[in-house]
């Protein structure tokens, strides 16, 4: 429970204005990033939380742990924000909330942004960043993946990059309103944090020269089968309500084990205001719970 705990209509009263003119498609880029990082000035850590800085895939990074462990393994947390936006700073909060409810470290690396670093730069860090962590001890049963939007569709093609090439399979999947295919147009103008006009100057951004029909672009269009147990969180107002509730069917279709979590009055990955909103607490640890019974060794999960 967030230690203070904001009315929903108080909340998205406050976030609306802030997401709608800092994610607008004609500001350029990094006034966007500025403006979103310094808003996250507003998502405090928990106490006890403690950020060690390192590289990781030869980017910059964190390892975030908060409160005692509870278990072996890791996770690695991938960012969202469109493939052009979000930061180490502006997820380190919804990280270090996680790691708490986890009890287990989680890295958040600094994958590289387009425009300036179109596909596949992020999908190329992600896959650096997972093999080093494997490098230093862990191990592919120990150490999940999990995003949140463009994080969330980069979680997904990252573990069907790591198993087509390397054999490796991730302990599990957790993806929080996961952008799974760039290439579809939203069935609506706008959520409360992103507007369609966004979304396709973000999908042209880290498109660049490439080919939309790349499943490492969009995993939506790619093959399913073989990935792991999967957590897919959205709530039933967002943009890509449809576009998830597509990738669960595909999801089972294709034999994966998949979790289906739909909230109801919350907003496109409401978990950042963990802090301050409780059923965005709430949504973390019903995460949080997923991911944990999927690093317990076998024997010992439910």
């Amino acid at each position: 429970m967030p230690a203070v705990s904001l009315p929903l209509p108080i909340a998205r009263a406050v976030l609306h204005p802030m997401f709608r003119y800092a994610m607008h498609d004609r500001l350029p880029w990094g006034v966007q990033r500025a403006l979103l990082d310094a808003g996250s000035a507003l998502q405090v850590l928990p106490p006890g939380t403690r950020v060690d800085r390192m590289r990781l895939g030869g980017r910059a990074a964190e390892r975030i742990t908060s409160g005692a462990a509870t278990g072996e393994g890791a996770l690695l947390y991938l960012h969202g924000g469109g493939y052009t936006i979000g930061s180490i700073a502006t997820h380190r909060s919804l990280a270090a909330h996680l790691a708490r409810e986890l009890g287990r470290p989680v890295y958040l690396p600094d994958y590289r942004l387009a425009p300036e670093h179109p596909y596949p730069a992020a999908l190329d860090d992600a896959e650096a960043a997972y093999l080093e962590l494997l490098s230093i001890g862990l191990r592919p049963e120990s150490l999940a993946v999990a995003g949140d939007s463009a994080g969330g569709g980069l979680s997904l093609a990252l573990a069907r990059r790591l198993l087509d090439r390397h054999g490796i399979r991730p302990a599990a999947l957790g993806l929080i309103a996961p952008w799974s295919d760039p290439n579809e147009s939203a069935p609506r103008e706008r959520d409360l944090v992103v507007s369609r006009p966004w979304s396709r100057a973000c999908a042209d951004a880290y498109l660049g020269d490439g080919d939309g029909l790349d499943p490492g672009y969009a995993p939506l269009l790619g093959e399913l089968r073989g990935l792991p147990p999967t957590y897919v969180q959205v709530d039933e107002g967002e943009m890509l309500y449809t576009q998830c509730t597509r990738l669960v069917e595909l999801l089972r279709a294709a034999e994966v084990p998949t979790t289906f979590s739909v909230t109801r009055g919350l907003w496109h990955v409401a978990q950042l205001q963990a802090s301050l909103v409780a059923p965005a607490a709430a949504a973390m640890r019903e995460l949080a719970d997923f991911l944990g019974e999927s690093l317990q060794p076998a024997q010992t999960r439910p």
